[in-house]
């Protein structure tokens, strides 16, 4: 224990001095998201690929083509290549849908870390296209997950 202690007064000297500095969070994200290297949607750990939850290509407003939230880590997830490619520019509750159609209640399927980083993201996009108020959003008549989706098609 106290060879712990002692590591972390060094570090905390080195970080305060300027010897050592903080890594950027991408390090620590994509440490984290290789730990557990399969595909966030299916769980294969077959040809994987980094994919955006949120589709890079989204266009919000002009500035989404830098923004972090949008091109960042924390929209990244590992995806094997057959997921990654049906799910193109679908939102994650249009995905699973069309991914599992026997599914009735196919949102309760989705692995909870990746519908946070979703939400986390999408929550943002709504922000910035001034939709967060607005309710049946893709007008089938029902208030349901997928009128979260629809802020993906509507901006194109």
């Amino acid at each position: 224990m106290q060879t712990h202690s002692i590591f972390v007064k060094e570090t905390f000297q080195y970080l305060k001095s300027g010897i050592k500095s903080w890594s950027e969070i991408t390090r620590e994200d994509w440490q984290l998201v290789e730990a557990e290297k399969r595909c966030a949607y299916c769980g294969s750990t077959e040809e994987l690929v980094k994919e955006h939850i949120v589709p890079r290509s989204l266009r919000v407003r002009p500035e989404c083509e830098n923004c972090d939230t949008i091109q960042g880590i924390h929209n990244q997830v590992w995806a094997c290549r057959t997921c990654n490619s049906l799910k193109g520019t679908k939102g994650l509750y249009e995905f699973f849908r069309a991914r599992w159609p026997g599914e009735r209640k196919y949102y309760d399927i989705i692995p909870p870390l990746l519908e946070k980083k979703y939400l986390k993201t999408i929550f943002n996009c709504h922000e910035c296209a001034d939709t967060l108020e607005k309710v049946d959003l893709n007008g089938d008549g029902e208030i349901d997950v997928l009128d979260i989706d629809f802020i993906l098609h509507s901006f194109w």
